[in-house]
């Protein structure tokens, strides 16, 4: 629960540094637009189908994915109408610095309470489990597949999607392993050397 309630403020954070959403904000803030439902409501809405996408990963729900599912959002929702966008650049950067931070500290606490986790956070641990990917890879590319079907609805961003996109899965990595997952060490692709490669027939 701490988890949940320390990564929703980073959300916000990040929203009124006005310098980008993470990149599954960037598609919350696009569909919004296009539906004039606040963000929180449809971060709920959008992470209702993607728990279908864990089967082929072997993930199963937990009451932390109900937990994620709901309350991230509903902090959301509560946080932002108390809170303003910031003007001063270095604030801004404060806001977007912490606000990753925060992010990926609360996700470390509540993944490793091995409750469940959130319906997108189910597709990279799957993808770490099933797969072997690490969890840096596997976050990192999820997040630019959000990424790319926010801008095409038109979803707010800005350099702190880019450093959200590309510094969260490392972050997140690391903290998992703070608050005790079981992390496995998995070389990525291009780290292994080229005699474990092999060629094909030999």
């Amino acid at each position: 629960m701490v988890g949940l309630a320390v990564m929703a403020p980073g959300i916000v954070a990040l929203k009124r540094s006005g310098l980008g959403l993470g990149p599954w904000d960037v598609l919350h803030d696009g569909l919004a637009g296009h539906t004039n439902i606040d963000l929180g409501t449809v971060g709920i809405l959008v992470g209702i189908p993607i728990v279908a996408l864990w089967w082929p990963l072997q993930e199963r729900p937990g009451i932390g994915t109900i937990a994620n599912l709901i309350l991230v959002g509903t902090f959301i929702h509560l946080l932002l109408p108390h809170t303003r966008d910031a003007h001063a650049p270095a604030l801004r950067v404060l806001l977007m610095a912490g606000g990753i931070a925060a992010f990926a500290v609360g996700q470390g606490m509540y993944i490793a309470a091995g409750l469940g986790a959130g319906p997108r956070d189910g597709l990279m641990t799957g993808l770490h489990r099933r797969w072997g990917w690490s969890i840096r890879l596997a976050r990192t590319s999820i997040e630019l597949v959000a990424l790319i079907g926010g801008l095409a609805l038109g979803g707010s961003f800005g350099v702190g999607t880019f450093a959200f996109a590309l510094g969260i899965g490392p972050m997140v990595q690391v903290t998992l392993r703070w608050f005790g997952f079981p992390v496995q060490q998995v070389p990525e692709l291009g780290d292994q050397p080229a005699a474990a490669v092999g060629l094909a027939g030999e």
